[in-house]
């Protein structure tokens, strides 16, 4: 059986870059169908940068200060993912909002994770807020992105209990190892023609329901690469 290529694939991040951390780590599997050709940061010498260099990942830094414009900034960031030859982008904790054009020339193939079950809960301090709004379920979404913030079709989602006790800290905590089975799950079904975007939803190919196990909202009837089903599991 001919095996598709594996889809170049560029992370953009700002800090630490954690979920980058398990995407790298989930590509290095021979039937995962993305590859991590890069990873692009608007900040100098941060978490991510180091950790994507050991992982022997190439790197470049854009930062806005460098540029007088937000046009030239995503200019140059348009030159390097085409020097990476990118076909997908996975923003990963990057804190910069994109412009209508630069998201309009990478509609449909650059995809977000944000922390919490969207269309809930929009923008920052998700966990904070979860709390504060007593709610007793939170999660986290991977979506595809579109001009509206934290809008875009929904692709994949995991769910997490709040317990009675929990601080914005241990929720985030926990939070954290949701994203990092979720989002190389996602990234598979994108890369490997699963789920695709179609106007304001999300289309699958090859699946047939909405379901999983340990509060895992994704297609549960796809069988991904070997190790991205045990991977994408989650117990609290």
């Amino acid at each position: 059986m001919n095996r598709q290529p594996k889809k170049r694939t560029v992370i953009m991040i700002s800090g630490r870059g954690s979920n980058m951390a398990a995407l790298v780590d989930a590509a290095r599997e021979a039937d995962y169908p993305a590859e991590i050709v890069g990873v692009i940061s608007d900040k100098a010498g941060v978490q991510g940068l180091r950790a994507a260099e050991s992982f022997g990942i190439a790197t470049n830094t854009i930062a806005r200060s460098d540029y007088d414009s937000k046009e030239a900034h995503e200019a140059a960031i348009h030159e390097a993912l085409a020097q990476f030859d990118a076909k997908i982008i996975c923003l990963a904790g990057y804190m910069r909002l994109l412009s209508p054009a630069f998201v309009d020339g990478w509609m449909g193939k650059m995809i977000n994770i944000h922390p919490s079950l969207l269309p809930s809960l929009r923008g920052l301090h998700t966990h904070r807020r979860a709390l504060e709004a007593g709610m007793r379920v939170h999660g986290c979404t991977v979506h595809f992105v579109n001009h509206e913030m934290d809008s875009g079709p929904i692709i994949a989602q995991s769910a997490i209990p709040v317990q009675t006790n929990d601080t914005e800290e241990a929720l985030t905590a926990r939070m954290l190892k949701a994203e990092h089975r979720l989002y190389p799950l996602a990234l598979a079904l994108v890369a490997g023609g699963k789920a695709r975007m179609d106007g304001a939803q999300t289309k699958f190919e090859g699946v047939d329901h909405m379901g999983g196990n340990d509060f895992l909202l994704v297609p549960g009837s796809w069988h991904g690469p070997s190790d991205i089903e045990g991977l994408a599991r989650f117990t609290p």
